[in-house]
């Protein structure tokens, strides 16, 4: 019963953020939002429910089905995919380099600002 209330928990998330963006013509995908949504409850709330932790590791451990359907895409646009080579590399290439180089720039300005003064209150370490 606990798989099943964690599941419920994470699709009723999906479906809040699906009906907000709809209602609020967002331009982001609605689970997006929702799990955006249940990770600011989870925030705010400091700990995982039980039930949802225990979903979501039964997920996880099933991961790597999620990725036959875009394999089986891959296979069956093969063709499309072998005329349209140096596009999509291009754009695989160019698009991980930019994701690295934000990443790290983001990464530096949070650090920046999280970051404890080492000095506080101008007393020095002996």
């Amino acid at each position: 019963m606990n798989f099943l209330n964690g599941i419920t928990l994470l699709l009723v998330y999906q479906l809040v953020g699906e009906v907000t963006v709809r209602l609020l013509s967002l331009p982001i995908p609605g689970p997006v939002l929702g799990m955006v949504m249940l990770f600011l409850t989870l925030m705010i709330r400091g700990a995982t429910p039980e039930p949802l932790e225990n979903a979501s590791s039964a997920l996880l451990s099933h991961l790597s089905l999620l990725f036959v359907p875009a394999g089986v895409g891959m296979m069956s646009h093969f063709g499309r995919i072998a005329d349209e080579w140096l596009p999509i590399t291009l754009a695989l290439f160019l698009s991980t380099i930019i994701t690295m180089v934000a990443t790290a720039g983001i990464m530096q300005v949070t650090s920046r600002w999280f970051a404890r003064p080492e000095n506080a209150g101008g007393q020095r370490d002996e």
